[in-house]
């Protein structure tokens, strides 16, 4: 059953999907055209299986739906306005001191 997400949660769940580069390659492939996994995996040059991960986790924050096609299942966004999201993320401009990183980046992969 499917519920709908609002203000902090989906906040949370952006924040867990672009925790990964290469699920943030995947959104912003996604936000040009719907897409098959194969296709994906080739174009950013992954395996299927590690891309299969990070699509599952991408449909488990909700920004990606599943589109059955005949035998195959194709990929898009879940909302259009997650596109515009991105954009606006993508472009902006953050201030980063290039001599320091978080004081915990090892344990937490960060910076």
């Amino acid at each position: 059953m499917l519920t709908v997400a609002s203000g902090i949660e989906v906040l949370a769940r952006f924040g867990r999907a672009l925790a990964d580069p290469i699920r943030c390659r995947i959104l912003l492939a996604l936000c040009d055209a719907p897409a098959y996994p194969a296709d994906l995996a080739d174009a950013l040059g992954v395996s299927r299986t590690r891309l299969s991960n990070h699509l599952a986790c991408l449909r488990d924050c909700g920004l990606v739906v599943t589109v059955p096609d005949g035998r195959r299942t194709r990929y898009e966004l879940a909302d259009d306005r997650l596109g515009h999201a991105l954009d606006d993320l993508r472009t902006a401009v953050v201030a980063v001191e290039t001599d320091r990183t978080c004081t915990d980046a090892d344990e937490k992969e960060c910076c």
